[in-house]
C-alpha cells in the first residue's frame, strides 16, 4: 500500500503523522512524506533590501521543505516503516493531487486547520480540496474534538483562577 503523507509543517501535519506511526500497515506498504512549496511571490520586503532575490528566497523555501520531510520521515523510521520523502512546487492543493496520481498513492493522509467561517473562506481548504479531487481514498486527521475542548476548558480554569485572584486582591487592599 503506498500512503503519501502531506506535511506542512503544522500541528496538524504532526497529528497526521502520529496517525500513520500508530497503526498496523499491510506488508510492503511504504510511506511518501510530501511537502509543496508554494510560489508566495516575492521575498518580505526586509529580504529584499538586503539584496536577497526571488530565486534564493524560493531555494531556501524548498530546502527548508527538504529538512521538513526529513525530519518526519525520520519519526516515521522510527516505527520500521519504509520511508522516503518529496518536495513539489506549486500550490499545496494540485501538488498533493498530482503527487497522488503519479506516484500512485492509494491513500492520502493529511491534517487539517479546521478553519470555519471567514479564514476558511479567505485561506480555503486544503484537505476539502484534496479529498474533492484526489484519486484515491484520503485520511484527514484532525485533533480530538475532547482533546481541543480540554485545552480550552482548561485554558478558561486558568482564565477565571486569575480573575479570583485579582478579585481577592482587590478585596484585601479595600
Amino acid at each position: 500500500m503506498n500512503i503519501l503523507l502531506a506535511v506542512d509543517g503544522s500541528e496538524a501535519s504532526s497529528l497526521a503523522a502520529k496517525a500513520i506511526t500508530e497503526r498496523p500497515w499491510p506488508r510492503g506498504s511504504q510511506i511518501r512524506v510530501l511537502s509543496v512549496v508554494e510560489d508566495g511571490g516575492p521575498p518580505p520586503v526586509a529580504e529584499a533590501m538586503l539584496g536577497t532575490d526571488a530565486i534564493m528566497w524560493k531555494q531556501q523555501r524548498t530546502q527548508d521543505a527538504e529538512i521538513l520531510t526529513r525530519n518526519y520521515a525520520e519519526a516515521i523510521e522510527r516505527s520500521k516503516l519504509p520511508v522516503q520523502t518529496a518536495v513539489r512546487d506549486g500550490n499545496p492543493e494540485d501538488g498533493i493531487v498530482d503527487e497522488a496520481k503519479e506516484w500512485p498513492a492509494d491513500l492520502i493522509v493529511m491534517g487539517s486547520h479546521g478553519y470555519t467561517g471567514l479564514k476558511r473562506l479567505i485561506l480555503g481548504s486544503v484537505a476539502l480540496s484534496v479529498v474533492s479531487h484526489a484519486p484515491c481514498s484520503v485520511e484527514v486527521v484532525r485533533p480530538r474534538e475532547e482533546d481541543t475542548d480540554k485545552a480550552e476548558s482548561k485554558a478558561e480554569s486558568k482564565t477565571e483562577g486569575k480573575a479570583k485572584t485579582e478579585r481577592r486582591k482587590a478585596r484585601a487592599t479595600a
